[in-house]
């Protein structure tokens, strides 16, 4: 039962897909920034003048700093929308953090740092390397990060219900009353939230401090807007978000990848990469409409134009918009005036057209290893092993042998990224052993007798395996989870996707290579094998001294065979839309404890002292697993 309680914590966060990671969010916000006109771009150093005002040591000099690089010392508009919707969950939200938070600079510094690492990457593997880092430390930095989205879908676009559908159509199935939350409906009400306010700053009379807050207020609601209208031009945000978790994450992310092609509103037709995969055409056709939207937003500031003239019969209040994302699964309603269709027509434009929501026609579709599964797991063992189990069989020895088990877990692997691991399984099977290397005695005629006078003998046994990430020991989550899910459930899902990409001391995440993928795993898992638990206890033979005369005794004994593996490589995985499988070698050590003895021959013998035997070795496993 806590296995499923940290298994379904670790589910809740896999809900989570991000969109462009920051530092695109902040690249296509600076294309728009610098594709502004020269007026145009004069009100907005206005506005942000207006802004920094008792802010000026945390908000930078220019609204757009193209040479800011690791460490800085200050944030500029241009970072605002890659701290809305992955930062923060809403506009006041995420001024509230920009302005009075020192852990932002903290990710203002990872995402430099990626920006870097994945400008010098150069194979696929250096940048799943570097996208496991930064997520790592980005959970570090922001404790809400891998959390905070919850389990809606409002960076996504909704599929289309029909392929013949029209733009209009499809505009007011986003914004709508009680649509699901989604980027277009998303960017809309932010984005008129900012229009209304900047037409205050040219109708009304304002004092300094109340130009100062509404302008801040307006670039807070245009930056959190835009983080979605960004989201749109993101391949695996395009391909649809139909289907269960696990279908939603794996098209998500294979799409972002390999790309798609598809054609906009206004009949363009264009290829699109996705989250941590962005070319600068990406940047530059997603700056356009970020251009598009600040264009609106900075006329509306200066009076002209028709922004300028939207009126609302709201309350507006000279502070950001607090609709919060994270929280809500529907658009509530709003009245809005009729005038901001062609506004937001005039942006959305040349945004893609989503794929269609499910059926005939509906993009294929893949699976991240997410969710129950059944499996079955064969393997081949070799272990250098320390002696035998009598006091005096102390020369070192092999042996090997084969399993195989009926595996029931639930895979959380790629919860963030592809290199996370938050597997849960717990396998039950059998195996048989090899006799050993070594004889039970030290006399050179004992190997003449072959296998019968090794120190250990052909035997077989039962055999388990769980395998479970850990926060900080192994097991820990074992323990924390009731408490937590009573107490906390919010810090368990933090705990448990802390566990599930490499602990609090990230030292277990995985590491990709052009050869497969490496990984340490020491107090991950944990083998047990039954020996002698049948019908019969297992037989050996064991050298003692009695009465000064050197004998040989024939016990019954069950021991415990505790496997611990500590390195793990996966030359190849293989997987499709519900079954995977996959090569895997495991670098072990443990021991074999003896558990009972018996005295078989001669009768009346007195027990003999016997010893665990240590071991190291390599198990090698082909791993199948089936989803549902």
């Amino acid at each position: 039962m806590r296995t499923v309680v940290v298994a379904l914590s670790l589910c809740f966060a896999a809900n989570n897909a991000h969109s462009w990671i920051y530092p695109e969010h902040r690249d296509i916000t600076l294309v728009g920034i610098q594709s502004l006109d020269g007026e145009r771009r004069v009100v907005l150093d206005q506005l942000w003048a207006y802004a920094r005002a008792g802010h000026e040591g945390r908000l930078c000099p220019v609204p757009a700093d193209a040479n800011q690089g690791r460490s800085p010392e200050c944030l500029d508009y241009a970072a605002w929308p890659a701290i809305a919707g992955d930062h923060s969950c809403s506009g006041a939200n995420m001024l509230h953090n920009i302005l009075e938070t020192e852990w932002i600079l903290g990710v203002a510094d990872v995402a430099a740092r990626l920006k870097q690492e994945l400008a010098e990457a150069t194979s696929r593997d250096q940048r799943i390397n570097a996208l496991r880092d930064s997520d790592v430390k980005l959970q570090s930095t922001d404790p809400e990060y891998a959390t905070r989205a919850g389990s809606n879908n409002v960076h996504f676009l909704l599929g289309r219900p029909e392929a013949q559908m029209e733009a209009r159509a499809y505009a007011r199935a986003c914004l709508k009353e009680g649509a699901e939350l989604n980027a277009i409906g998303a960017y809309a009400w932010y984005h008129i939230s900012a229009l209304l306010k900047a037409g205050r700053l040219a109708r009304e009379d304002l004092t300094p401090e109340q130009r100062s807050a509404l302008a801040i207020a307006a670039l807070a609601d245009e930056a959190f807007a835009l983080h979605f209208l960004e989201d749109v031009f993101a391949s695996g945000h395009v391909a649809g978000t139909w289907g269960p978790t696990a279908i939603r994450k794996g098209t998500h992310d294979y799409y972002n990848e390999i790309g798609l092609e598809t054609v906009t509103w206004s009949g363009k037709h264009v290829v699109l990469t996705g989250d941590a995969w962005m070319r600068f055409e990406d940047a530059e056709r997603a700056g356009n409409a970020v251009r598009v939207s600040l264009e609106q937003v900075l006329d509306a500031a200066r009076g002209v134009g028709p922004a300028s003239e939207l009126v609302s019969r709201e309350v507006l209040e000279d502070r950001t918009d607090d609709f919060n994302v994270c929280r809500t699964d529907t658009l509530p309603p709003r009245d809005v005036d009729p005038a901001i269709g062609p506004l937001l027509a005039a942006t959305l434009s040349d945004t893609p057209i989503p794929g269609l929501a499910q059926g005939l026609g509906a993009l294929p579709r893949a699976r991240a290893e997410i969710g129950p599964f059944i499996g079955f797991v064969s393997s081949i063992y070799g272990d250098g092993m320390s002696g035998g189990f009598g006091q005096d069989q102390s020369n070192p020895g092999a042996t090997g042998g084969l399993g195989v088990a009926l595996r029931l877990g639930l895979g959380l692997e790629g919860v963030l990224h592809s290199a996370g691991d938050g597997l849960v399984f717990l396998d039950l099977g059998f195996c048989q052993d090899a006799p050993s290397t070594m004889k039970y005695g030290s006399s050179p005629r004992l190997i003449e007798a072959g296998s019968i006078s090794s120190a250990i003998p052909g035997r077989g046994g039962y055999t388990g395996r769980l395998r479970m990430p850990f926060f900080l020991l192994p097991f820990d989550l074992l323990i924390a989870g009731p408490i937590l899910l009573v107490a906390s459930p919010e810090a368990l899902t933090k705990m448990a996707v802390t566990a599930g990409n490499g602990g609090l001391i990230p030292w277990q995440t995985g590491i990709a290579t052009p050869i497969g993928r490496f990984q340490f795993i020491l107090g991950r898992e944990v083998g047990l094998t039954f020996y002698g638990y049948s019908a019969q206890e297992d037989r050996l033979l064991i050298p003692m001294e009695i009465n000064g005369q050197d004998q040989t005794l024939l016990i019954g004994l069950r021991s415990l065979k505790l496997d611990f593996p500590v390195l793990e490589y996966r030359p190849f995985r293989t997987f499709s839309l519900e079954q995977s499988s996959s090569l895997v070698l495991q670098f072990n050590g443990g021991v074999d404890i003896p558990t009972r003895l018996s005295v078989v021959a001669p009768s009346g013998s007195s027990e003999p002292d016997l010893r665990p035997v240590w071991f190291i070795g390599l198990r090698m496993a082909f791993d199948w697993r089936y989803y549902w």
